[in-house]
Parts: structure tokens; sequence; C-alpha cells
């Protein structure tokens, strides 16, 4: 006698006035709180900005561009130290009124954080069958809350410019075989060195094309500028590069890279060049190694993240607002715990390993280092293991990640919904 077929059971359906008041709540404790650590934030005064303001008077008067030089109390002395490309982009702010460039910087960083945010999690919450419009506010709401992005805010940074060009060219026009691909990263290395380093992954991955462009961009940028500033440009490649001194102090706390940690344990004296360039080049390598794994499993996502960790462990300064990379291997984590399947004991030990490592990542990169915490002007050699974590901690999570960090094989497909799940596991039960 053939057995009875089962109805599932029923799912009670929750209240949509309920749900949508939750929401709010959620979103506006998140815009509640966000004041806080950006008053901190404030004493930056747009530190940064009104350095680049003050440089373009100055080279607009006639002045050779690299002989800016302002006074700093934890620095020293700080320079303009941007490649000449970045000076004839910059020019036109320096026309403006102070207040109308900062602003114009702030509204261009926000929108910024608002388009990479939602390239960033879109996909996570269309693959997952998650509400778009909370999910992705929440999201942009987080990422403004992270210390890297209040920096970059408060300081007048360009940083998140930068991440446009190099996510809409690492996300979208690489994967689809544009042929403009390596156009932003290009651009972006011609703006600033850093991202010279994703010049590098393109190479590893063996996208040889994007690079061949990345590299032509770059150069035609850089000889653009050579040839409305021949005599800075030349200064600038010959000598500026080299003089790491000009960037600021290598020890002091904000510095969260691998000679910022090697710094800081052998104050006063600097650390042995030879030891950091082998470190370097070790850590380069295995990042390097597994960005190109995860753009060969079609992960672009988890390669590119990898490869911004990588630029800011070896290059010999990295401030924090540098230290974008945190907030998409973040979206990686929480993804991954996401496909892991909870129904089985593997998959809700991965899931719950995922999810933890997600929180280790994410509450330090939102709390910070420097908003609330002092680390003074004096050059102070590190021999204490808390002192050393803590003043540390972006590098260690930095090496944490470029470890742990899972690459998808599958990124670009969509799980099941949980409608879909719950079915499933309604007929596994009656089989």
């Amino acid at each position: 006698m053939p057995a009875e077929p089962v109805a599932p059971p029923a799912v009670p359906r929750d209240d949509a006035g309920g749900r949508t008041a939750r929401r709010v709540v959620v979103v506006l404790a998140l815009i509640a709180i966000m004041p806080a650590p950006y008053l901190r934030n404030l004493r930056h005064d747009y530190y940064d900005q009104k350095i680049y303001m003050s440089a373009m008077d100055w080279w607009a008067a006639g002045h050779p561009l690299y002989d800016y030089v302002q006074p700093d109390r934890v620095q020293g002395a700080l320079y303009f130290t941007y490649p000449p490309f970045a000076a004839l982009l910059l020019a036109p702010f320096g026309y403006l009124r102070l207040g109308v460039a900062i602003a114009a910087f702030a509204v261009l960083t926000v929108a910024a954080v608002v388009v990479t945010t939602r390239w960033l999690v879109l996909p996570v919450l269309r693959r997952h069958d998650l509400p778009r419009g909370f999910g992705l506010t929440v999201a942009v709401l987080l990422v403004l809350a992270v210390e890297s992005t209040r920096e970059t805010i408060t300081l007048g940074q360009i940083n998140m410019l930068l991440v446009v060009l190099i996510l809409g060219d690492l996300l979208f026009a690489v994967p689809q075989g544009r042929r403009w691909a390596g156009v932003g990263v290009g651009l972006a290395a011609a703006l600033k060195l850093f991202p010279g380093i994703f010049v590098l992954y393109l190479l590893a991955a063996r996208k040889w094309r994007a690079a061949a462009v990345a590299a032509v961009t770059a150069a035609v940028a850089t000889l653009l500028a050579a040839a409305v500033a021949p005599g800075d440009s030349w200064r600038f490649w010959t000598h500026e590069l080299w003089v790491t001194d000009r960037v600021g102090r290598p020890d002091y706390t904000g510095n969260q890279s691998l000679f910022g940690l090697l710094s800081r344990l052998t104050a006063p004296t600097e650390p042995d060049r030879l030891l950091w360039l082998l470190l370097a080049l070790a850590v380069a390598a295995f990042g390097l190694w597994r960005a190109a794994r995860a753009a060969r499993a079609g992960d672009a996502l988890v390669g590119l993240t990898l490869t911004g960790l990588v630029g800011g462990l070896v290059s010999p300064i990295t401030w924090i607002h540098h230290l974008y990379w945190f907030i998409p291997a973040v979206v990686v984590l929480v993804d991954a715990a996401l496909d892991a399947e909870p129904a089985t004991p593997a998959g809700a030990r991965r899931r719950g390993g995922l999810f933890a490592l997600a929180a280790v990542v994410g509450l330090p990169i939102v709390y910070g280092l420097v908003t609330f915490q002092d680390w003074g002007t004096a050059i102070v050699h590190t021999d204490d293991p808390v002192d050393f974590v803590v003043r540390n901690m972006y590098v260690l999570l930095s090496l944490l990640v470029l470890a742990a960090l899972p690459i998808r094989r599958h990124a670009d497909e969509k799980p099941m919904t949980r409608t879909e799940r719950t079915h499933l596991a309604t007929n596994d039960d009656q089989r």
C-alpha cells in the first residue's frame, strides 16, 4: 500500500509590518551611533587634503612641486608625494575654495562607497535570497563605519576613487574580456604607486592582454604628465620616489606594513633591509600565488582582495586609509559561510568557523587602531607581547586573511534559495 503523501510543514508568515519596523530600527540605530567614531576622526580636519591644496597653490605660483614641505608634529615634515599625473588631476581643485574642495572630496568618497559596496554585496544578497534594499543599506552604513573609510573621509584622501577604478576593472572588465580591461588598474597605478601590485596580479593570473593594457595606460598617463611638467616628473621618478622618509616615519603605529612592524621592533634603529626584503618577497609570492589560484577558479573578488592585502604588507609605508581590502574580505567570508550547508555537521562547523573569522576581522576594523588611541609622537621600541599585537593589528589580520580567506569555487553561481533548501530538506525527511 503506497504511503500517503505528507504535506510540507506550514511555515508561519512573518508580519510584513513588524519586519519592516525591525529593519527601520536597525538602520536608525546604525545611523545614530555613526557620529561617535567620526567625532574622534574629525580631529584630522582634512589634513592630507589641505596639504594637497597647499601644494597645488605652491605649484601654480611657479615653484617646484616637490619642494613643498609642511611641518608636522608626528612626522616632522610632510611633502607632496604623489606622482606628477596625480598632481595634474588635483590641480583644478586648487582653484576652488578650500571648503568647496573638501565637500567635493567627501561627496565623491561617499558616492564611491555606495557604488563599490553595491558591487560587492548585491551579488551575495541575490545568491542567498536576502532582502536587497535593507541588506545594501546596512552594508553601506557598516562600510562607512570602518576605520579605513573614516580615515579616508576625514583626512581628505583619494583612496576610494582608486578603489572604484580597480574594482570596476577587475570585477567586470577583466572577467568579461572587454577590450579596455586593464585601463582602470593602469590609471590607478599612475595616480598612486600602491595599485601597481594589481598589474603583477594580472600577470600572475595570466591575464596577459589586461596586464599589457594596464602597463601601457600607466605609461601613457605618466608620459602625459612628463610632457606637461618635465622637470617635476624627472625629479619624482629619479629621486623623490626612492626617498621613503618623505612619506612619514615608518615606526609610527599608523604604518601597518611589514616594514612598519619591523621598524617598531628595532626602534630607534632602522630594521635590516635584507630581512624586510626577504619577508616581503615571501609574502608577495604566497599571496599572489593564492590570488592567481582564485582568479583561475573564477573568484575574481578573492583574487583582488588577496592582492590588495599583499600590497599593504609589502609596501614600506601603508597607512590605515590604504587598507580598504578588509571590507571585501569580510564580504567573502560571510558569503562563504552562507554557502555552507548547516544541516550537516561539517557544514555547520564550516559555517560557524567562517562567521567567527568574519567577526575576528570585522570588529577590529570598525573599532580601529588610531581612532580611540593616541600613540604619541615619541619613537617607542615595541617589546611587550600585548603591545606588539595591538600596535600591529592590521599587519597580523592581513597575514591571517592572506592564509585563511576561502576561494569560492562557484562564486558566479546562484545557490538554492532558502525556500528551495526548506523544500529539499522536507523531501529528504519524507524518504
